[in-house]
């Protein structure tokens, strides 16, 4: 067993490389998809419904287990449940690789966000052990820095691998890539990981996460839906069971944390309005960013006839400014102007967005300036998405710093769901039906989620900071 607190520089730098290879992973796998989506939808015969959960679902289940994945991690051992996680994410991810059927590759694509979920929250919890508190400054900017390089990675990689067409895998190489990796990962964590877990483990509750997760689940599935069977009664019925479930597992937290029992969460957060009205901008924000990157891979390949490799490198201008807004104007800004910064991020990227789903589809813009639209909706993206976490924490004090940062994320995870769910359904119902192009269809939905990003950030208090 290696001590955490003995390592050396070498043994660190090991360490912090293998929690690096999950991070890239985590992370490419949720934006590969959006540039192979098309060739799947056509490979497999899949319907709307199921290209939608093909996304929507590793969102869906990796923020209910996630804030589940972190206690996991406290109880049983950080480098234990990494290894864990990396295995399942492994094997999930063949499963992607070789499945037959639009079901078969849901569930799979399910089962890759629940072995996700507890695999990510390992690598957090491994640089607070690893790392003096100076340390981890250097050490979580360089994630930063790193995850928004895979994110830009993904879709790249995913139009190179269905373009090179290796040993005729086509779109399964999207997914079977993750093996070489995720068996490396494996084999370098049980080399380089010390053994380590919390002195003082929360310890978990199943049936709060249960209650939410049936909640999400019931607002999702007749949204994706709606694409394919319409809004007939049947399919709307899961949406009565929101709100009851919503309630119950409200009152089931406040119930455990009075008792002094393991809660999901602490129900007193919401009394804090800038946590409250930053977790309902990450939801609405969440459901804008996917949900605007699904329509437009769709976009680009359905109705404009590109390639899966040419859509992947025009998401590299989208990266490139949603870095510059992350790291650059909202970490500068931010402290100066407080919710201004939001609020001018959601203005910029209302028009870009739209600017480059209607230049691809209806103007046919050149692609330079379809090009210079999208790191301007990249940008604003980053400049609001770079200050939410920020401000959801910033009155919170430091006991619920950690349930406070797993509900950020989760909430994003759910957004980023909820967008595909919102924005894909019109998309695919406008392209079903023909009464409106589809891009255009969706855009009205987007541009409402992002009028509500305004009006949210506007909300928020004028002083975040003390």
């Amino acid at each position: 067993m290696i001590d955490p607190h003995s390592l050396t520089h070498r043994q660190k730098t090991l360490a912090l490389a293998t929690l690096i290879i999950a991070l890239v992973l985590e992370i490419v796998d949720m934006t590969i998809v959006n540039t192979a989506l098309p060739a799947i939808k056509a490979s497999l015969g899949a319907d709307a419904q199921a290209s939608q959960w093909i996304v929507a679902g590793y969102s869906l289940a990796f923020a209910v287990l996630l804030m589940a994945g972190g206690r996991l991690g406290d109880t049983f051992g950080y480098r234990r449940m990494f290894l864990v996680g990396v295995t399942g994410f492994t094997l999930a991810s063949a499963a992607c690789g070789l499945a037959h059927t639009g079901t078969a590759l849901v569930a799979a694509r399910l089962l890759q966000g629940a072995t996700g979920a507890v695999m990510a929250p390992q690598a957090m919890a491994m640089v607070q052990v690893m790392f003096s508190p100076l340390e981890r400054v250097s050490r979580m900017a360089l994630f930063g820095v790193i995850g928004g390089l895979a994110a830009i990675a993904g879709p790249v990689l995913g139009g190179l691998l269905i373009e090179a067409n290796l040993f005729d895998l086509g779109w399964r190489a999207v997914f079977l890539i993750n093996l070489p990796v995720g068996v490396g990962a494996v084999i370098a964590g049980r080399v380089f990981l010390p053994e380590a877990r919390s002195g003082r483990p929360a310890g978990y509750d199943l049936i709060g996460m249960a209650l939410f997760g049936l909640a999400m689940a019931a607002l999702l599935h007749p949204l994706i839906g709606a694409a394919e069977t319409g809004h007939g009664g049947a399919m709307l019925w899961p949406l009565v069971a929101v709100v009851p479930l919503g309630v119950l597992a409200w009152r089931h937290a406040g119930k455990r944390v009075r008792a002094g029992r393991p809660a999901l969460f602490d129900p007193a957060l919401f009394t804090i309005a800038s946590f409250r009205q930053g977790l309902a901008l990450a939801i609405v924000f969440g459901a804008v960013g996917a949900g605007f990157l699904l329509v437009f891979a769709f976009a680009m390949q359905a109705e404009r006839g590109q390639t899966p490799l040419f859509t992947g490198l025009l998401h590299v201008p989208y990266g490139l400014g949603a870095m510059f807004g992350i790291g650059v104007m909202s970490r500068n800004l931010l402290p100066r102007l407080g919710r201004w910064v939001l609020v001018l991020g959601a203005g910029v990227m209302l028009p870009a967005t739209a600017l480059v789903l209607w230049g691809i589809t209806m103007a046919h813009l050149p692609w330079l300036a379809v090009g210079l639209c999208l790191m301007l909706a990249g940008a604003g993206m980053g400049m609001t998405s770079g200050c939410v976490g920020p401000v959801v924490v910033s009155r919170v004090d430091r006991d619920h710093a950690g349930a406070a940062s797993a509900l950020l994320k989760t909430s994003q995870q759910f957004g980023a769901a909820l967008g595909v769910a919102l924005v894909g359904s019109l998309y695919f119902a406008a392209g079903a039906r023909a009464f409106a192009p589809p891009a255009m269809a969706a855009l009205a939905v987007i541009a409402a989620l992002q009028l509500a990003c305004i009006g949210l950030a506007w909300r928020l208090p004028h002083r975040l900071f003390d």
